[in-house]
């Protein structure tokens, strides 16, 4: 088996203990949000507090807030590196999510909270990918992938007026 026939490999740590989805789930959604394109990568998901989201926000993005999902794409020349699956992967990027704004956002915007975490991971995984928003053009399509991943696992569309 070649490396490129592995699916993403996708590493998850937290500092919150409570309120996170399962560790199958986030994989789950980056699997699928990934597609055929993650084959032979990896990506880390780490969730975080609001006193780390803030200050990855602050040093990142230049915004002294706490924001939902944070994407770093790994720079071209980062190393490929073996894992410990044995095979050798290319580092996509890392996703930082902050557990507690999901949890805000979700009430206020009257969401299933499954459906905030699994939206978040597809968005955050999209950017990876190389989807954008800064334009309408870029956000149509981005949005439009979201949904059709998401319909995947039989929740609703996040953009629908609620």
């Amino acid at each position: 088996m070649k490396p490129t026939d592995h699916l993403l490999v996708v590493d998850v740590s937290s500092s919150i203990v409570c309120g996170v989805p399962p560790r199958v789930s986030l994989v789950r959604w980056a699997r699928t949000a990934a597609g055929a394109r993650g084959r032979g990568w990896e990506i880390v998901i780490r969730v975080v507090g609001l006193a780390e989201g803030r200050r990855l926000n602050a040093v990142w993005q230049g915004k002294d807030y706490a924001t939902n999902v944070l994407s770093f794409p790994a720079h071209p020349s980062t190393l490929i590196h073996q894992h410990l699956t044995g095979f050798t992967l290319k580092p996509m990027g890392d996703l930082v999510i902050c557990a507690p704004v999901l949890v805000r956002e979700a009430r206020a915007q009257g969401k299933l909270l499954k459906a905030h975490w699994a939206h978040m991971v597809v968005h955050g995984v999209l950017h990876l990918l190389g989807y954008d928003h800064a334009y309408d053009a870029e956000t149509r399509r981005m949005e439009r992938r979201e949904r059709q991943i998401l319909r995947i696992f039989g929740l609703p569309n996040p953009y629908a007026a609620i």
